[in-house]
């Protein structure tokens, strides 16, 4: 049985799933590095944003139990579950810390985008790991104030078991997860990991132009750029033995759609249910000086497995490059990138 959570990371995300899970009455417990997030939720409890912008459901302040990382250790907890919202980059780290503190039989989900179990698993044992699909955001607006930025209604989390395996305790985490938002279950979790890290990867070419990806159907050279880089992902899911499953509002038969029509349903599918005001993960990491996970987790990753499988990957190396170059100054963060970009894909195959 699940009595004791903890939240690890919680921005945008986890401070969204701690904050609903608190509300309904679950034990959660949120851990952070960042000193004025915990010391405003200490201090003030977790404000709460839900829904659009133009239509918000509902705004509230949920007492929560907020520590820092170095209060971890004198407290000496035991999590039956851990949801771990953190940026692919800090996810090692964060597993190796948060080990001690988790059950034996104790598990952890990956609430994250990439394919964080694959480097999870060794840490922990992939028996004690469980993966979640991201189909909604999140945003902190400031130290102790997170927005959800679409429906309580909309389709947030699909959870499964790496193995494929439908489990007691799976069924258990969608159920306390359910508390959070709409979640159902998956027996092909990567294969869905996967489908979603091919839309991380296209909306890399909007986070560039400082462009959320849905607003770049109808700018002219967006979507055949967007599908030069999805097309590429594509291609190095199928040698690496990946099907593209369907998320959010797709279906099995969009999925095998031309890569350009299937680039443009992905986009219109992102809209759905979106805010104007919203800006991506990535966007965000860039508004705050973060860095992103574009090199590393995303794009790079396409490209690394590209290299191990023998697929060719030119669009998504030149995101790479242009995005690391946005991110260090060297390209200004608005449109003219996309003219950069278009020039130097448009005659790839």
């Amino acid at each position: 049985m699940i009595n004791k959570i903890a939240v690890l990371a919680p921005g945008g995300i986890g401070a969204s799933i701690a904050g609903l899970l608190t509300r309904a009455g679950h034990d959660v417990v949120l851990i952070d590095q960042w000193v004025a997030h915990v010391e405003a939720m200490k201090a003030n409890g977790l404000k709460m944003t839900i829904g659009t912008r133009q239509e918000p459901e509902g705004e509230f302040i949920v007492p929560v139990n907020a520590v820092h990382l170095y209060e971890v250790a004198p407290m000496r907890p035991q999590f039956d579950v851990v949801f771990l919202t953190a940026k692919s980059y800090d996810t090692v780290w964060l597993v190796e810390f948060i080990k001690p503190f988790l059950k034996p039989e104790g598990t952890l989900v990956c609430v994250q985008n990439s394919l964080n179990e694959e480097w999870v698993a060794p840490l922990i044992g992939k028996e004690r790991v469980v993966g979640v699909v991201l189909t909604g955001g999140g945003e902190l607006l400031a130290p102790g104030h997170v927005w959800r930025n679409r429906s309580i209604n909309h389709p947030y989390y699909t959870v499964g078991e790496p193995s494929g395996e439908l489990s007691a305790r799976l069924a258990e985490i969608v159920a306390i997860l359910s508390d959070a938002g709409k979640c159902k279950t998956t027996t092909n979790l990567i294969d869905a990991k996967w489908t979603k890290l091919i839309r991380n990867a296209q909306g890399a070419v909007s986070s560039m132009c400082n462009l959320r990806s849905w607003k770049g159907l109808g700018v002219p050279n967006y979507l055949p750029s967007v599908a030069k880089v999805g097309k590429e992902a594509m291609m190095v899911g199928a040698a690496a033995g990946y099907q593209m499953e369907p998320i959010n509002g797709l279906t099995a038969a969009d999925m095998k759609r031309p890569p350009e029509e299937l680039t443009r349903l992905i986009l219109e599918d992102a809209k759905v249910g979106g805010s104007e005001q919203s800006i991506s993960m990535v966007q965000h990491d860039i508004k705050v000086g973060r860095p992103t996970e574009v090199a590393g987790y995303l794009n790079g990753l396409v490209a690394r497995k590209g290299r191990e499988y023998g697929v060719p990957t030119p669009a998504n190396d030149l995101v790479i490059d242009m995005h690391l170059k946005v991110e260090r100054g060297e390209l200004p963060w608005d449109m003219s990138n996309l003219d950069r970009f278009y020039e130097q894909v448009k005659d790839l195959p």
